[in-house]
């Protein structure tokens, strides 16, 4: 799936460290200047352990795709499907747990395309809806969501460090 020579390509155990090294700094990028350098310490000393990163792409329900430009990546997506799904476990659903794009690739329709990526993967599998969390005071992504045809039905609990902060869960309904 290509435009404008973007790539979706598949991340396998082999890419482990590559997807641990961008997903953290994708992380930092975007949330760092918004939380406590304490409670961003904490919450990557879980979520971005090499044997975390691996349990995740070991996992048959759990797939990663990065999105690749002129060959390099620019961001990257973890889809779940089934019991792999953060909450809803829902057979009839796809959830996007992540999608990041470096910020100076904004505006190129990557996360278009991952999106995309996403939906097409969701029909094929004949399944009836695409489901997400998203920061409630990330206004940038709800934005994005929204215009790509995600609706809020729910919110959840997400813990930064010691921070408790509220995701808004929204759907797609295809």
């Amino acid at each position: 799936m290509t435009d404008q020579n973007i790539i979706i390509q598949k991340a396998t155990i082999a890419d482990a460290e590559t997807l641990l090294a961008f997903g953290r700094k994708t992380f930092f990028d975007f949330f760092a200047h918004l939380n406590t350098p304490e409670n961003m310490e904490a919450y990557a000393a879980n979520a971005f352990t090499l044997p975390r990163i691996q349990a995740e792409l070991l996992n048959p329900g759990s797939h990663f795709y990065f999105a690749m430009l002129n060959g390099h990546i620019t961001g990257y997506m973890k889809i779940n499907l089934d019991a792999a799904q953060t909450e809803l476990q829902d057979g009839k659903a796809l959830e996007v747990e992540r999608i990041y794009v470096l910020a100076e690739y904004h505006g190129k329709k990557i996360g278009h395309e991952l999106l995309n990526f996403a939906f097409q993967m969701a029909r094929e599998k004949d399944l009836q809806y695409v489901w997400l969390g998203v920061w409630e005071h990330n206004q940038k992504a709800l934005s994005f969501y929204e215009k790509h045809g995600f609706k809020v039905f729910g919110s959840h609990p997400f813990m930064l460090g010691s921070d408790k902060q509220t995701d808004l869960l929204m759907k797609k309904e295809l």
